[in-house]
């Protein structure tokens, strides 16, 4: 079959979106379900159209690495991309975020969950044989963008195997974000129960995505004891394994997507499918050729020029210790890049905020330039879940839950070793710290820090301008609570 990667573009707008002010602008006529899902190829339609939106999470996982103390939000000035500037300044507010900013990312998710529920309004219309993993495909998907919901905003409206429609938010209170785990909860468990380690079509969700983002969800809940439970079963029965040090080097390569250490990957291609007016049409990944360097040009042929956002901090850089295997696969030093390089430049000068660091993870490659617009058609699939993530959740699990340092210190260390790091053999606290410093150097670029440090309570101290009591979840988009007719409650401190 082929790659998932590449029937994105061809699915069937089966849920009609627009891009106006509405909060979901959806056909409410039910005749169209009449129509629709009378045979297995209808709901597969509708299912590779729930999948259409995790291209638009690239702006999420980039949008949390600036709001952490990883990176500043760089760009070419100080007035380039407003919104992304005050979330790294901590001021961003409801109001100034509906230009590319929070608001479409709201609706984004929203839209998403839609298309899932739209299959699990219609679960029973027809039986076939494929059904059930359909459906735990469908859970895994709703699970996914309602994770992102309850992470960025708490309590969220929601409804369960039901669209929300345009004049639901007249009615439809905010779901306590308890709620909301206990259905990403259920819907995961679905889905490891209900789907194969390998898929037969690359980018479909399989048994170990599910437990990964389980344990994952588990441990955002302090859930310690259930969180290393499903993580343990990943790691003692999954298919995956931590690429070895030699390999370790081409991780984010192109050719390299899909590993045995990726437990679940966004697929993205170079088909162009959107604009800078339809973000969530695009098919490619935005973020590549906006983290990259501004008029660089490289004499290897290896990286092409970006948009300078997303900048790594010398702090951030200053956390890898001397010798580690990951500092030069994460890190892009410029100034040391051009020194080794002669005949390659840079201009310090042409970008804002700039440390002489980039996220060499995902910047664009050379030829990426080439591309109709590079911007918005990079195909470089996101690591969405790595198989060393899963083997430092397990570890923080066993660690934090008072289950076994021995255990955690296995986990640790195999990411560590396999980053030609000695082993530590701490325990308790020292420990927990020794956990914490892995995570940020291992998955460094990849959007999990800035949680990482408000689910264990370390933002304030971490992060400049962070306020306890209000940063830890984003501002409800003015627009929607207006259309909501003031019903939905701003979060704390906005």
């Amino acid at each position: 079959m082929k790659n998932l990667k590449y029937i994105y573009f061809t699915l069937l707008f089966l849920i009609v979106f627009s891009c106006s002010d509405d909060f979901v602008d959806v056909a409410s006529e039910d005749e169209n379900s009449e129509e629709f899902f009378n045979s297995e190829n209808d709901y597969q339609l509708a299912l590779v159209a729930a999948y259409d939106y995790l291209q638009t999470t690239a702006k999420f996982y980039q949008y949390a690495e600036i709001a952490s103390d990883n990176t500043l939000c760089g760009g070419e000035s100080a007035t380039d991309s407003p919104y992304i500037q005050e979330i790294d300044d901590m001021i961003h507010s409801p109001v100034g975020q509906s230009d590319g900013g929070l608001r479409t990312m709201w609706q984004w998710m929203y839209e998403a969950v839609n298309r899932c529920n739209y299959i699990m309004e219609f679960q029973d219309k027809t039986d076939f044989p494929n059904k059930t993993s359909v459906i735990a495909q469908t859970r895994f998907l709703r699970a996914y963008y309602n994770f992102i919901l309850v992470k960025w905003w708490g309590d969220v409206p929601m409804l369960v195997d039901k669209r929300i429609q345009f004049g639901d938010q007249f009615t439809i209170d905010r779901t306590p974000k308890g709620e909301v785990y206990a259905l990403i909860e259920e819907d995961l468990i679905f889905a490891a129960a209900n789907l194969p380690y390998i898929q037969n079509e690359t980018g479909r969700v399989t048994k170990g995505a599910a437990q990964g983002l389980l344990g994952r969800v588990y441990l955002y809940q302090d859930k310690f004891a259930e969180a290393a439970d499903v993580l343990e079963d990943l790691i003692n029965n999954g298919p995956h394994r931590l690429l070895t040090s030699d390999e370790y080097p081409n991780m984010f390569e192109r050719d390299w997507e899909n590993n045995i250490e990726s437990v679940f990957e966004i697929q993205y291609s170079d088909v162009d499918g959107g604009s800078y007016d339809c973000f969530q049409c695009l098919e490619g990944n935005y973020t590549t050729f906006f983290n990259g360097p501004r008029d660089f040009i490289d004499s290897t042929g290896k990286f092409d020029a970006g948009y300078s956002f997303n900048i790594p901090t010398q702090e951030a850089v200053d956390a890898f210790e001397p010798g580690d295997l990951r500092f030069e696969t994460t890190i892009l030093d410029i100034e040391q890049y051009i020194a080794d390089n002669p005949g390659s430049s840079y201009d310090a000068n042409a970008g804002y905020e700039q440390t002489g660091y980039f996220n060499r993870k995902y910047i664009a490659r050379k030829g990426d330039l080439d591309i109709a617009d590079a911007a918005l058609t990079n195909p470089d699939n996101y690591r969405a879940i790595r198989y060393a993530d899963v083997l430092l959740m397990a570890a923080e699990a066993l660690n934090r839950g008072g289950i076994s340092d021995t255990r955690a210190q296995n986990y640790l260390n195999q990411v560590r070793n396999r980053a030609m790091l000695p082993s530590v053999s701490t325990t308790g606290t020292n420990l927990t710290n020794d956990i914490y410093k892995e995570r940020r150097v291992e998955l460094f670029g990849e959007g999990h820090r800035f949680f990482d440090l408000v689910r264990t309570g370390r933002a304030a101290q971490a992060i400049d301008g962070f306020v306890s009591g209000k940063h830890e979840l984003f501002p409800i988009p003015i627009e929607e609570i207006n259309l909501s007719g003031g019903r939905w409650a701003q979060n704390p401190g906005y």
